[in-house]
């Protein structure tokens, strides 16, 4: 009988913790699906941050909008051959080459992702990539391996060249030509540097009308430009931003959104996000660059490709008009027209 009441009591159990990750699943696909009143900065994918599901972890890392619950806890090892395909794919799809020492990175930005597709080893999502369903999958094993850190105004001295040098030439010019200023935020992530520069361009080209300056923002990664879109950030992301900036260019959080703020509408609708492989050619942008930040890409490239790529770049800018680099990147050794103005600051010739 004592046995049969514990039968029972786990069989009843085990149906109450299926029943309650059906009905979080449930509420988190609605929480996904609702619209959202802009006047709490509530998004999807915030929301469904606050909610736990029991028995399992509620990951929304890929798109915002599904869970995934991990039903695995083992690890697995990347094999010689497993990594050497990875390697190979990613580089023939992004150019990114990573070398010998990047198996670690590789191993534990999948891990996760091996348990939320309940795989049993990395060779397993190594024929996942090359069966004909690999082509989602591959969009998202691109996102995971080109995700880098960043941060609001990083290497701050492009921003006091821009200020200093770029913009008063720009408006001496702009006095006969009337041209718009335009910036490329090339390589953008989650958003931090394109609105740096729309906080930047607000601050020292104020007052300006809609047609005096425009930045496009680009990257590879979906997951990071709906981030980007979103403008919605952590108040410790925003600790080097002086108070009267903030009350000036962001909205504070309020209920649930205690302590995040986001990006005021007149900037972000100056920022026009773009997803986009660097070195596909096609860029969908009519007019050149005055300014084009491409910074810490390089980095993750072999030569021909750099050189590709500040070909690509250099045709985007006007002439008289300025690349910015990473300040651990160089064009030294790589076959280019731009001349050298400082570290990491190249100026596109004029005639």
């Amino acid at each position: 009988m004592v046995a049969a009441g514990r039968l029972r009591q786990n069989h009843f159990l085990s149906w109450r913790r299926w029943v309650t990750a059906v009905i979080c699943l449930q509420t988190l696909s609605f929480l996904g699906a609702r619209e959202v009143p802009p006047s709490s900065f509530t998004s999807a994918a915030a929301a469904l941050n606050s909610i736990q599901v029991p028995g399992g972890t509620a990951d929304n890392s890929l798109t915002g909008d599904i869970v995934y619950i991990e039903l695995r806890s083992d690890t697995a090892q990347l094999a010689d051959k497993d990594f050497s395909f990875l390697c190979q794919l990613i580089y023939t799809q992004s150019r990114i080459r990573l070398g010998p020492d990047k198996r670690t990175l590789v191993s534990s930005r999948l891990a996760k992702r091996l348990r939320q597709l309940q795989l049993s080893g990395y060779h397993e999502y190594c024929e996942l990539l090359r069966s004909p369903a690999g082509e989602e999958e591959l969009r998202f094993l691109i996102d995971r391996i080109s995700t880098n850190h960043t941060y609001f105004f990083r290497e701050m001295k492009h921003f006091d060249f821009l200020r200093e040098k770029v913009l008063p030439q720009w408006q001496a010019r702009s006095q006969v030509k009337k041209e718009m200023f335009r910036v490329w935020s090339a390589a953008c992530s989650s958003g931090e540097e394109p609105y740096s520069l729309a906080i930047h361009l607000a601050e020292h080209l104020a007052p300006a009308g809609p047609n005096t300056w425009r930045i496009e923002a680009s990257d590879i990664s979906t997951r990071v430009l709906e981030i980007a879109e979103r403008g919605v950030y952590d108040g410790e992301k925003l600790e080097g931003i002086s108070q009267e900036l903030l009350r000036r260019h962001f909205q504070k959080g309020v209920r649930e959104w205690l302590g995040h703020y986001r990006i005021k509408d007149e900037l972000r609708q100056r920022v026009g996000f773009h997803q986009l492989n660097l070195l596909e050619a096609n860029y969908p942008f009519g007019r050149p660059f005055d300014v084009i930040f491409c910074r810490n890409v390089m980095i993750y490239f072999d030569r021909p490709t750099q050189e590709s790529l500040i070909e690509y770049l250099a045709e985007r800018l006007v002439p008289g008009g300025y690349l910015m680099v990473g300040h651990s990147e160089s064009l030294s050794g790589i076959k280019h027209s731009l001349r050298l103005v400082q570290p990491a600051i190249y100026l596109k010739p004029v005639g």
